[in-house]
């Protein structure tokens, strides 16, 4: 049995600083291979108001991008920003464990709307690529002991709808329309696209097989 480590399919260009702290966006971009330095921005998120869930994501992205790119200028920042929306609700990161009941019961037996916008900024190239990505998720009709039990876990209290779809969270997830990784915090598909486009990574095989 081979147990070697092989390496993901893509390789980086130059340096590339992820501004997240995120252990899931963290560990998405290592299986593909690509090498980062973690810098966490620290911009607050300002809550949202009104207008339109997918600009203000994208603003927040962008935002969270140019706040580590001032400081790293030679380097690709990339930056990511997750919204939950229900009806014409915006729902964060739940601050009491009260609040997260009150998130989980108003998603329990619904449809609501994940979106994701993710932003590439080179601070000396000049160069920017920004993109929001939407999902629809179902959750499943939940009773109020396993509302209780699962926010009991803390799971819920640094996410934003308050559940992990990755997480002890999937029990709750009925159904999920458009991607996945999109839900969890960063879409690969697109991202991945994206920075091929702007020759951040390439396939680290370039022959043919």
């Amino acid at each position: 049995m081979d147990t070697k480590k092989r390496p993901g399919p893509f390789q980086t260009t130059g340096p590339v600083i992820l501004a997240s702290g995120s252990p899931r966006r963290q560990k998405f971009l290592r299986t593909l291979g690509i090498k980062f330095e973690v810098v966490v921005s620290h911009v607050e998120e300002a809550p949202f108001v009104d207008g339109d869930p997918a600009r203000y994501a994208l603003e927040m992205a962008e935002a969270k991008a140019r706040a580590v790119s001032c400081s790293h200028p030679r380097s690709w920042v990339v930056a990511a920003d997750t919204i939950v929306i229900i009806g014409h609700e915006v729902l964060g990161k739940p601050k009491t464990e009260k609040e997260a009941i009150s998130m989980l019961d108003r998603l329990s037996g619904r449809w609501h709307e994940v979106i994701t916008a993710f932003c590439l900024l080179h601070h000396e190239k000049g160069a920017a690529y920004k993109k929001a990505v939407q999902s629809r998720v179902k959750i499943k009709r939940l009773t109020t002991a396993e509302v209780a039990s699962y926010v009991v876990t803390g799971e819920p209290m640094d996410k934003a709808g308050a559940y992990a779809v990755q997480g002890i969270g999937a029990f709750m997830v009925e159904k999920i329309e458009g991607s996945y990784t999109n839900v969890v915090g960063l879409p690969l598909s697109e991202l991945i696209g994206a920075m091929q486009a702007v020759d951040i990574i390439r396939p680290r095989v370039a022959c043919s097989l």
